[in-house]
Formats: structure tokens, sequence, C-alpha cells
């Protein structure tokens, strides 16, 4: 008989917001196939209703909650404007989802954490390169890898680590639009050297890495998983 391999999160308690659907719910998955207790926090909730950019609210979904070994900032929304055009309540509400609901789930979490706690927020490939017509959506993301390179210095005397990870162009909500419209999809899918946009699967096994204890002296970085995306354009110029 082959040896059994040990799951990567056995015993852990995971926290995920934004899991009902996309990159949240396919990290949720993940994260319980690896032996976790994986909590899923949403709005359209899979196990506790919370709106992350609610302080009453993300404070009523940690009730009861001891000890948390790992949370991912997962919940995002985005809105395509160029800052010209972007009016002050769709810009609030972006930077209300994606930096405050970070925020807040981060300082709700950290008072349950221990050495080895993991921290993974959720950031974007806008943040490491520019994309037209996203203004708001690109400077909350870029917000989110600031953020964390500030907690990884803050909380590594306490053994905690805080990273956040990048994804290009993935198969999710948020993307519905490009994947539904075949010569933009192609289009898209041209911008990453690797040749195809991302499924919220590709994320999430680097959100795991990163949990786990495989990346225990990994803190404080902006992980691209984006097909190349980021690493700029492979035309010949």
């Amino acid at each position: 008989m082959g040896a059994v391999l040990e799951m990567r999160l056995a015993g852990k308690t995971i926290v995920v917001t934004g899991a009902a659907s996309g990159i949240g719910a396919a990290t949720l998955a993940l994260c319980r196939e690896e032996g976790a207790t994986a909590v899923g926090l949403d709005l359209g909730s899979t196990d506790r209703v919370c709106d992350v950019s609610d302080e009453a609210s993300v404070r009523r979904a940690f009730e009861g909650m001891e000890r948390v070994d790992g949370l991912v900032n997962s919940a995002g929304i985005a809105v395509r404007q160029p800052a010209g055009a972007q009016d002050t309540a769709g810009w609030e509400a972006v930077f209300d989802v994606n930096v405050k609901g970070t925020f807040l789930c981060t300082r709700e979490v950290l008072e349950r954490m221990g050495p080895g706690a993991s921290i993974v927020h959720l950031s974007s490939a806008v943040a490491l390169t520019g994309v037209r017509n996203r203004a708001a959506y690109s400077a909350s993301k870029g917000a989110i890898v600031a953020l964390t390179r500030n907690m990884a210095l803050d909380y590594a005397p306490r053994g905690i680590r805080v990273n956040c990870v990048c994804p290009g162009f993935a198969r999710t909500a948020l993307t519905r639009g490009i994947f539904e419209d075949p010569q933009r999809k192609a289009r898209i899918e041209a911008m990453h050297p690797l040749g195809r946009m991302g499924e919220p699967e590709d994320i999430a096994k680097a959100v795991l890495f990163l949990l786990s204890g495989d990346a225990s002296w990994i803190t404080g970085i902006a992980l691209a998983v984006d097909g190349g995306f980021s690493a700029g354009h492979r035309d010949d110029v």
C-alpha cells in the first residue's frame, strides 16, 4: 500500500469571505478537502451571513469562534469606470467591500490567532499592472497590496503570516460578461502569456499553499497567479 498523504490543513479552522461563489467558493471547498474546519462568510452565505463592509455584521459573524488559524479575504466587487467618470457612490462601494471589508474581518480575527496562523488577502493583477477603465477597483486592490506588507511587519513578531494573491482574469461572477462574449474572451486570453484565463481553482490552490505550513517562511508577498498577465506583453515590438 502507498503512503497516506497528510492533509495540509488538518485540525485547522479557516474562515473564507465571499465564499458563496467564484474564488471564495473554490477556496472553501479546497480547504475542506485538505482537512480544515472551514467557515464561509457571504451575503448569500453558505455558513454565516455577513456583510463584510458592516462592522456589526462582521462582529456577529465571528461570534463563538474561539480560535482561527487562517483567514481568506476573498469578498470583492468591481466597477468599470475611468477616474473622471466615476461617481462617489460607486467609488465608496468598492472601497467599502474590498478595503474596509478586508480590514474589518482581519481586525476581528487577529485576537483569535496565535503563532502559525495565516492571513491571505485577495488583491488582483490590476494592482501590479495598469488596466484601463478600472480606477476604483485598481486603487482598492493596490491598497490591499500595501496593507499586506504593513500587516506582515506588524504581526510577524506574533508568528502570524500575512500575504496576498493577485489573480489575473478568472472565471467568476465579475468576469461573466467576458466569458459570454467569444471575441472578447479570445482577445483577453491572448493577453495572458499562458494562453488562457484562469479558473477559480487555479487561485484557490495558491491560497491553500499560503495558508499551509509549506509557506511557513513566506510573509508580506503579493503573489501573481495570472497566467503571466502582469509580466508584460508577449507580442514583439
